[in-house]
């Protein structure tokens, strides 16, 4: 089903009128099912509550973007959007691109899009520079109940026979702090690799 679209702008943006002429075309092909366009300078308390920096901002669905992107790649991110792997797909390419400030407002608008991050951790395709967007995603919120939703995946990763990425995965967990997170890692406290062990002594300690 199609998404609805929303553009912050504000007079004198030289890069809005490109956006909004873009949006307007997927409007017409129904690629976006709504198009709602607000003048940041008008409603400056909308624009603060939804992490609004700069113009043109725009979202699609819930995924959020700022600068001028082309017709063909709006149309991807739309299409992406609208399924049920276009949050794995936006969080890839935010933490690999270094904007894992985006990833951040998205997990604090919906606590829930954090299991997507164990999602990623169990991805092949997933560089270091992802991985390591990851964690520093997880130490900006430890401690704030945003990630509980990944304490399941990080739980199945602690069962794969990889003691790196089980030690990762205790490392997060440690991060975590939830009651659930620390029930899980009572069950590697004798694991066989001694990393793991450790963290998750650490972390129950």
């Amino acid at each position: 089903m199609p998404i609805d679209a929303l553009l912050f702008t504000a007079p004198g943006c030289p890069h809005c009128a490109s956006v909004n002429a873009n949006l307007n075309t997927l409007l017409q092909e129904g690629v976006i099912a709504a198009l709602e366009i607000v003048d940041a300078s008008v409603d400056a308390a909308r624009a603060q509550a939804l992490g609004v920096k700069s113009v043109p901002w725009f979202s699609l669905g819930e995924l959020q973007f700022d600068g001028a992107l082309p017709l063909g790649e709006l149309r991807l991110w739309a299409e992406r959007a609208a399924s049920s792997d276009g949050m794995q797909a936006y969080f890839f390419e935010m933490l690999k691109s270094g904007k894992r400030a985006k990833v951040e407002q998205i997990i604090r608008s919906h606590p829930e899009s954090s299991a997507v991050l164990g999602a990623l951790l169990l991805d092949p395709e997933a560089s270091m520079a992802v991985r390591i967007g990851i964690g520093a995603v997880l130490e900006e919120l430890q401690g704030s109940g945003l990630l509980d939703a990944l304490v399941p995946k990080l739980e199945q990763i602690l069962k794969q026979p990889e003691p790196r990425n089980r030690a990762d995965a205790a490392h997060y967990l440690s991060l975590i702090a939830h009651p659930a997170a620390l029930r899980v890692l009572r069950n590697y406290l004798d694991d066989a690799d001694q990393e793991v062990r450790e963290i998750a002594q650490e972390a129950l300690s």
